[in-house]
């Protein structure tokens, strides 16, 4: 009996900006997303599959509605953690205080956020092939335009 492939776990491949397709090449050129002089860029083709990670001209701006998504979640998240360990009260400066805090933690998760949402939106509009290694990526050379590429 032929043993059966095991299919990467969807959420773990997102969370480590993995190729949506194969979900085992990394599509950022640098792993560190604090190396913010290329938080974002982006290989073209994934070094495993090939797939290309730019479907078309302007694909990445509807991530911002992601990434406002997200921050908005981690926004609820920080909330609801200080309100169960800290409590808010307007009697003194806890609510302040978690505000600037929220303010700074957004700030240092922004590199990461900006990333998650590039590779949520990858995903989305990029499906798994369990059959990705005899399977070519589409095709998407018609959507391009080199020209315009990049002048997001």
């Amino acid at each position: 009996m032929a043993a059966k492939q095991n299919k990467p776990d969807y959420l773990l491949s997102v969370l480590s900006n993995k190729c949506p397709r194969c979900r085992e090449g990394y599509i950022y050129k640098e792993k560190n997303p604090y190396k913010l002089k290329s938080v974002v860029k982006m290989v073209d083709k994934c070094p495993t599959c090939g797939q290309p990670t730019e479907i078309e001209v302007g694909f990445y701006y509807g991530t911002g509605y992601v990434s406002y998504a997200i921050s908005v979640a981690v926004c609820v998240a920080s909330c609801l953690a200080w309100w169960l360990l800290i409590g808010f009260s307007f009697d003194d400066n806890r609510f302040v205080t978690w505000l600037i805090l929220n303010a700074v933690l957004l700030i240092a998760l922004q590199p990461v956020l900006m990333r998650l949402s590039r590779t949520l939106w990858l995903s989305w509009f990029v499906k798994y092939d369990p059959n990705w290694k005899n399977n070519k990526p589409a095709d998407v050379s018609d959507r391009i335009n080199p020209e315009q590429a990049g002048n997001w």
